[in-house]
């Protein structure tokens, strides 16, 4: 049976009593989380809280231990049967990220691809859209996030906040519903972090759902809807960015962000 509720609008991404070990380490100690459709979530704590680890969690980067990952009403990456639920096959898996793009801390753009062979990859190879068709949209996207002039540059000659754009424009070419950020500016020069954050401002107005891992107080302040602070597996506390940022009831927030302003 369906565990997600019954009645009233289902959220985008609904996560249910996520439980997820690494041996004997317990790193997700049961979360749950709702987003709604357009709204950005912005994930807060510590290394080691297990916020990179419960975005993996979602598109089935990593399996669950326990729990559902619901995405669109969908459960990620297992049939549920009898009540039980059982891996999907990796070509279904796949078919089922292709709706949600995602952004790592490192770039990993294909090195002996242009900019824009990198973002029409995947489009032609996966979706199976028309070279053409492609081309014409990953000209549109590089010029989404400002680098029209840098198509025909391979990641080499890029500097890694141009890199980090690129990646974005790569993700959006699959016309995700959802997308997922996971630290995109913690290893990017403070210089360069500013371009990545106003592509990621404009994909926010523009109503796409986000989920961002980010040390980005400011940024998580600004765009986000929900502010979410873990720490050691679990959701210490959740709210608008004005509750959890600016008047923290839960002393380890209070503790994390005294630690990071």
């Amino acid at each position: 049976m369906n565990t997600q509720a019954l009645d009233g609008p289902k959220p985008l991404v609904e996560a249910l009593d996520v439980r997820k070990h690494f041996g004997a380490n317990p790193v997700l100690k049961g979360i749950d989380l709702r987003v709604e459709r357009g709204q950005v979530m912005c994930l807060l704590g510590p290394s080691g809280s297990g916020k990179s680890t419960f975005l993996r969690c979602i598109n089935h980067l990593e399996r669950v231990d326990g729990g559902r990952i619901y995405v669109d009403g969908e459960l990620m990456g297992y049939h549920e049967r009898g009540g039980r639920a059982r891996e999907m096959k990796p070509g279904q898996i796949a078919a089922q990220r292709r709706s949600i793009g995602m952004v790592f801390q490192r770039f990993n753009l294909f090195p002996h691809l242009t900019a824009l062979e990198n973002i029409v990859e995947a489009p032609v190879g996966v979706a199976r859209r028309s070279k053409a068709d492609a081309l014409t949209r990953g000209m549109e996207l590089l010029e989404r996030v400002g680098l029209t002039d840098r198509a025909g540059m391979y990641p080499a000659q890029l500097s890694g906040g141009q890199q980090q754009r690129v990646a974005i424009a790569r993700a959006l070419a699959m016309d995700p519903k959802l997308m997922l950020f996971d630290e995109p500016t913690s290893a990017l020069d403070p210089e360069l972090v500013g371009d990545v954050l106003n592509v990621m401002r404009d994909l926010a107005k523009s109503g796409m759902t986000m989920i961002v891992v980010t040390h980005e107080i400011g940024f998580a302040r600004e765009v986000a809807d929900q502010v979410v602070f873990m720490d050691d597996g679990i959701v210490v506390e959740s709210g608008a960015p004005t509750d959890v940022i600016s008047n923290p009831q839960h002393h380890r927030t209070r503790t994390f962000l005294d630690s990071v302003l």
